[in-house]
């Protein structure tokens, strides 16, 4: 029978933890028979897990004997992992064993240096934490689970029961996996990625020379700005802007500008009823086409999908009149200065 490992740390998060020991102890094989044997290890004594104490029945010998471990996230993903816990990956690995972390677990497995060179995923929150941490890492943030095979990571919370019902299918097809996870009370496979998720950048560290600068592209993405006017406004050449932007965000001005669009579109899409149009236009994009291609492309799913997914009772009764949404930042009109000039919309 395949076994399962799924590893205890001080500070586990309990629905990490959980996750992974349901699924698998209840997944079953035509028949009725178990599909796995699971067992929860850990260094030895207690487990302090927040609001719970637990005693893990096996130890870290249990990696060792394992088809497959799992790696729960821990409370402080920026603690130190002891060496014990990340020789025993290591060599576990070296026999080919199978292992999956997940949310914040990432940063656990990324310490033992097995994701260099590979890409992973980590609860979106941890994402740009986990890239700084371990640059060798290539951390793709917007999707719910990264399978490379021997190594699999999955993002924060729920997206641990994607990855292990896709683990499931990977090893007993997806009659098996169907009946794991309507048990989960889950869809098999669900639309779109992690992306759909985050609604906001993380801030710029405190003192960040663009911060002023992304604060005003925020409250006016909505208007035609130029690549041109975005350096005026910073007093900056546009080659230096470019490479302040990569220095900073990682990205370019045009890349920035349209995260922001689509995320002031993913609020309009969630509290107001206005048309897919017509929300297009609100934030910046010369056509409802060149929008819907955008927002699939960086969010994962459709702007109707995502809206059926999000949005709340009361804002299908939002008023479609002329009046912006409440809350919603004003759309100045555009400066003369920047007209003319080729505008940031493709």
């Amino acid at each position: 029978m395949h076994t399962v490992a799924v590893l205890a740390l001080d500070g586990v998060v309990g629905f990490d933890l959980a996750t992974p020991v349901e699924v698998f102890s209840r997944a079953r094989l035509p028949g009725g028979r178990a599909a796995y044997q699971v067992r929860v290890c850990s260094a030895g004594g207690d487990v302090d897990a927040g609001a719970f104490t637990l005693r893990a029945p096996w130890g870290l010998e249990a990696l060792a004997q394992a088809d497959t471990i799992i790696v729960p996230g821990v409370a402080d993903p920026l603690a130190p992992v002891p060496d014990e816990i990340l020789d025993a990956l290591r060599s576990a690995a070296g026999q080919g064993t199978r292992i999956a972390s997940i949310c914040v677990g990432a940063f656990i497995l990324a310490a033992t240096g097995l994701l260099d060179g590979l890409r992973a995923t980590t609860h979106w929150l941890g994402t740009t934490e986990l890239a700084r941490r371990y640059p060798e890492v290539r951390v793709d943030p917007d999707v719910l689970y990264v399978d490379n095979g021997q190594l699999l990571t999955s993002a924060g919370a729920a997206a641990g029961l994607d990855l292990c019902l896709h683990l499931v299918r990977r090893d007993h097809g997806s009659a098996v996996a169907a009946d794991a996870a309507r048990l989960s009370v889950m869809p098999l496979e669900r639309d779109g990625g992690q992306a759909q998720f985050i609604v906001h950048e993380p801030p710029a560290p405190d003192g960040a020379t663009l911060e002023p600068l992304l604060r005003w592209m925020e409250e006016n993405a909505g208007r035609e700005l130029t690549l041109d006017g975005i350096a005026a406004r910073a007093r900056l050449s546009t080659r230096t802007l470019n490479r302040r932007f990569r220095e900073q965000t990682g990205t370019t001005p045009l890349q920035w500008l349209h995260r922001a669009r689509i995320r002031r579109a993913q609020y309009l899409l969630e509290t107001t009823a206005h048309s897919v149009d017509r929300i297009a236009a609100q934030v910046g994009f010369g056509s409802p086409t060149a929008f819907r291609d955008r927002f699939k492309r960086l969010i994962g799913t459709s702007p109707h999908a995502y809206r059926r997914a999000f949005q709340g009772p009361e804002a299908r009764r939002t008023p479609t009149g002329p009046q912006e949404a409440v809350g919603a930042p004003p759309v100045p009109p555009p400066s003369s200065s920047d007209q003319g000039r080729t505008p940031l919309t493709s």
